[in-house]
């Protein structure tokens, strides 16, 4: 694979033929990565079932609760959902680099380090989110199932359960990932940190719409767990593009104080020549 960083002469006048031809070999590997992650998740999907099921072991120690399947091939669909999930997931380092390796050498250098720097910090962040979000899962399934009579089965539809899990996963990871979103724009330029501040009705109405659509509807408490970290998050990245707003302000007050300093502060005076 070639290296990102890589900028062939002609990537600025490519022809379109060209262009179509680079997308469609890129798109191929793409397309090769994820069959080979399909066909690993689709053998380590019994695992990933197991893992996903363990809260509802848990809950079955104190009450009926079982996850079922609504349809004669719903068992093999669930499998197959879970293969293209963790084969989408295994195969990102793959579609990841073509798709950076296809956009970034058609931008500029100041362009390309702020993606890349972009890249670099997101990437981490929203891997770091996914596994909190696998962490914390059993802990919401088993706040919200509680919310139940002990007398009372809980029955939960296998594929509704797993949609849960990854929605819910997913979702923490989108959420690590915004103040670094936020970030990126400030740095550019392109949103001043007073209109971060300013639009903070805007962006929790988003943030609630967000976690609604994330997270079943009628699960209030699991759309309150996802609002709540986002928001704070979002509180997090006001604070730094504030604080960066006011560190490119007090460099601009410098910048032209020096500039309007008369000539004769900057140079020193010349010694009178003896005569």
């Amino acid at each position: 694979m070639a290296p990102l960083t890589a900028e062939p002469p002609d990537a600025r006048t490519m022809p379109l033929a060209d262009h179509l031809r680079e997308a469609r070999s890129r798109a191929v590997r793409v397309a090769v990565g994820l069959v080979i992650g399909t066909a690993i998740g689709y053998l380590l999907s019994d695992q990933i079932l197991e893992i996903l099921r363990a809260p509802i072991t848990a809950l079955a120690e104190s009450r009926n609760a079982s996850l079922n399947y609504d349809s004669v091939s719903g068992a093999f669909d669930l499998k197959v959902r879970i293969a293209v999930f963790a084969g989408v997931a295994i195969s990102s380092p793959v579609w990841l680099h073509q798709l950076f390796a296809f956009f970034v050498p058609g931008l500029t250098r100041r362009e390309r380090r702020y993606t890349l720097g972009f890249f670099f910090a997101a990437a981490p962040l929203f891997l770091a989110g996914c596994v909190v979000g696998f962490l914390l899962f059993p802990h919401i399934v088993e706040l919200l199932a509680g919310f139940a009579p002990v007398e009372d089965s809980t029955l939960l539809a296998a594929s509704y359960y797993v949609d849960f899990v990854m929605k819910l996963v997913l979702a923490v990871g989108v959420a690590f990932v915004l103040p670094v979103f936020v970030v990126l724009l400030n740095a550019i330029g392109v949103l001043p940190g007073r209109s971060v501040v300013r639009s903070w009705r805007l962006v929790l109405v988003g943030i609630v719409l967000f976690s609604a659509i994330a997270t079943p509807a009628a699960d209030v408490m699991s759309m309150f767990l996802l609002a709540a970290p986002m928001a704070a998050l979002f509180a997090a990245a006001a604070v730094i593009a504030l604080l960066h707003d006011r560190a490119v302000e007090r460099r601009a007050a410098t910048a032209a104080a020096s500039a309007d300093r008369p000539l004769g502060d900057l140079v020193p005076e010349s010694e009178p020549v003896p005569v």
